[in-house]
């Protein structure tokens, strides 16, 4: 089940009609009371915050959401629970999905069996020589080629197929599902499709082989081989427009930079991770996607486009340009402020491709990526190379070349920006380039967010609706926001853990996923291994696996300082304290309330519970001193550095 489903579960169902099933309720103001099911007690201690959509015990000091109330009251696990809610709330829980899980599954065990096949060829057999020669001479290192499991095909129609049938037990199905082999046409079984071809294996950002890539080597027969380059086709694991290669070895380096820099190819992405430049993903040669934009965007917020510096890669890297800083434009005015800030180019000097800039002057390469130029900037500068603007018909050219774009770029700020460049560049006043963008579209042009070339759409829409996407908001509906902070901050650093299980009680975190997640990162502190984060997420609970990528991909900055890191987690739990303690406050004015409306009054009751409201009241005060004192504390923090800063700049 997802997020989304969990969400709908939620929305569709009445928290107060559900316990109300199995507790007599009744009104209090805005909320419910009720004798609590959990533990025997006369005076109804058991209240439901349909607001909140929580329930609590302030007798027994249980609560949560709907979903740990079914677990209590059923006792059974946060799985059983979602199945259960989501028959009362019409949600579906596809089989199709199940059986697709088990295939994919397979299919992954194939794959892998046959990237370890590829790869021992390449390494350990006769066959191999050629294309170990050939990726050496590339300049790629052993440790490179056993770190990336590298691999090469023989120029044999079923060695594959043999080897993979009598080792793996694999059926000439999971061959072909997997996109390993095609079936001969007057039957007879099926022939390898990669032969004679170095291997680089494709994975997805958990680390799971999904794919293929292989680059011929020796004479090339188009006609029995294929293209110079060769991807698996789209099969359950593999779809080209939402993979991007070595996302899984780059998100690390893309979340630390703050950038993810896109490249065409296998060899220039493995190249830049030799280097040590491990921000770098390869679009495997097609032109960039919204699938390619969804993934990146979940680790960063900028991207860098750096494909080969000739005529057809100038072509891939203003591809969707006008799509792009729409985007950019769209993002910023929805609720994912801030997934996408920027799209840049890598300028690299003229003739030279990623790989060979990489190998030969890898510190222009680190200064183009670090620094690299606006799209915008880029496409002025490119239109500009391509016009004479000593003549009319050349300014106007340059002006209809850029046109388009600009009239997508919605930030008042940097439009205004590009006009003043454009003018500049063209000649022009700046009123004639206004002129120019406020003109109708003429009739014919392709509509905003269509690549002439992919028929994919770049805009906000198509990039959230990539099958898996993640999007950072979905955690909203499930979890509370301090709860959200708090578990980010520790699946970024899951070495935190053992401190802050010495400060968080469980109960302060009321969903059923926040717990659940708490849990298992509890669990897993304590191995005498702890496992990564890929694997730690893998092994969880399929929503609650959802809830921690979707965590992880939010495109808020999680603090780098020390002391930042642990006053946000300390705030966080302060924050959780004073939720479950206004709670309190709530149910005990409430109580005071009924007990001065008694009749007959029983003064001794009111006097005890009056004090027991006002120190709750006052347990609320100290605990808003010390966030308040944490705070100013952080501020000052900042402050400090900000001013060390400046007085180091002007040293």
């Amino acid at each position: 089940m997802s997020i989304g489903a969990a969400a709908e579960i939620k929305q569709k169902l009445d928290l107060v009609e559900l316990i109300g099933e199995t507790v007599q309720l009744r009104r209090a103001g805005t909320s419910w009371k009720g004798l609590c099911p959990f533990h025997g007690e006369k005076t109804p201690s058991f209240v439901v915050t349909p607001a909140r959509e929580s329930w609590k015990c302030f007798g027994c000091g249980r609560g949560g959401d709907l979903f740990t109330f079914v677990m209590d009251r059923d006792s059974v696990d946060f799985p059983t629970a979602l199945r259960t809610l989501a028959g009362r709330a019409g949600v579906e829980l596809s089989e199709r999905t199940s059986r697709e899980d088990a295939e994919r599954k397979r299919l992954r065990e194939v794959m892998e069996a046959a990237i370890s096949f590829y790869h021992l060829v390449l390494t350990t057999h006769r066959a191999g020589e050629g294309a170990l020669a050939y990726l050496h001479g590339r300049g790629f290192t052993d440790a490179t080629i056993a770190t990336f499991q590298l691999g090469y095909a023989p120029a044999s129609w079923d060695a594959l197929a043999k080897a993979l049938r009598g080792r793996r037990g694999a059926t000439d199905a999971d061959l072909e599902a997997a996109g390993l082999a095609i079936r001969r046409p007057r039957g007879g079984g099926v022939y390898d499709r990669f032969r004679d071809r170095v291997i680089f294996p494709i994975r997805d950002a958990s680390g799971h082989p999904t794919g293929l890539g292989g680059r011929v080597l020796g004479a090339h027969d188009p006609a029995t081989q294929g293209g110079k380059y060769l991807n698996t086709p789209s099969t359950l694991l593999f779809d080209k427009s939402r993979t991007l290669f070595l996302i899984d070895r780059a998100k690390a380096g893309i979340r630390r930079t703050g950038r993810a820099v896109l490249v065409e190819g296998n060899t220039d992405a493995l190249m830049a991770h030799q280097a040590g430049f491990d921000n770098v993903v390869g679009t495997l040669g097609t032109a960039l996607t919204a699938g390619h934009v969804e993934l990146v965007t979940r680790y960063a917020p900028r991207i860098a486009l750096a494909y080969d510096v000739d005529s057809a890669g100038q072509d891939a890297a203003t591809f969707g340009a006008r799509e792009l800083t729409a985007l950019v434009g769209e993002i910023e005015r929805s609720e994912h402020r801030g997934r996408l800030t920027d799209v840049d180019v890598v300028r690299l000097p003229e003739g030279k491709d990623p790989d060979e800039v990489i190998r030969e002057t890898p510190e222009v390469w680190r200064e183009a990526t670090e620094h690299p130029q606006a799209i915008m900037d880029f496409l002025i500068d490119r239109a500009a190379s391509r016009s004479d603007l000593r003549t009319v018909p050349g300014k106007e050219r340059f002006v209809n070349a850029l046109v388009p774009t600009l009239r997508s770029v919605s930030d008042p700020v940097r439009r205004d920006a590009y006009v003043q460049s454009l003018a500049r560049r063209a000649g022009l006043d700046e009123r004639t380039i206004l002129a120019a963008i406020r003109r109708p579209e003429p009739s014919g042009t392709r509509t905003r967010g269509t690549d002439a070339r992919a028929g994919a759409r770049i805009d906000l829409e198509a990039v959230l609706a990539q099958p898996g996407a993640v999007d950072p908001r979905a955690t909203a509906d499930l979890l509370e926001p301090a709860e959200r902070a708090l578990l980010r901050l520790l699946l970024v650093h899951p070495e935190l853990v053992p401190g802050v299980a010495a400060r968080l009680r469980p109960e302060l975190l009321v969903t059923a996923p926040a717990r659940e997640l708490w849990r298992a990162m509890e669990e897993a502190a304590v191995l005498p291994v702890p496992p990564d984060r890929t694997a730690f997420i893998a092994g969880l609970e399929p929503t609650v696996a959802e809830v921690a990528r979707a965590l992880h991909a939010r495109p808020d900055p999680v603090p780098g300082d020390p002391h930042e890191l642990e006053q946000a987690i300390g705030q966080s739990i302060l924050t959780l304290e004073r939720a479950r303690l206004a709670e309190a406050v709530e149910h005990a004015r409430a109580e005071v309330a009924e007990a001065e409306a008694a009749v007959p009054p029983d003064p001794a009751e009111t006097e005890r519970l009056r004090r027991e409201l006002l120190g709750l009241q006052q347990r609320r005060l100290d605990l808003d001193r010390r966030h308040q004192a944490t705070s100013l504390l952080a501020d000052r923090r900042r402050a400090t550095a900000g001013t060390a800063g400046d007085q180091g700049g002007t040293r």
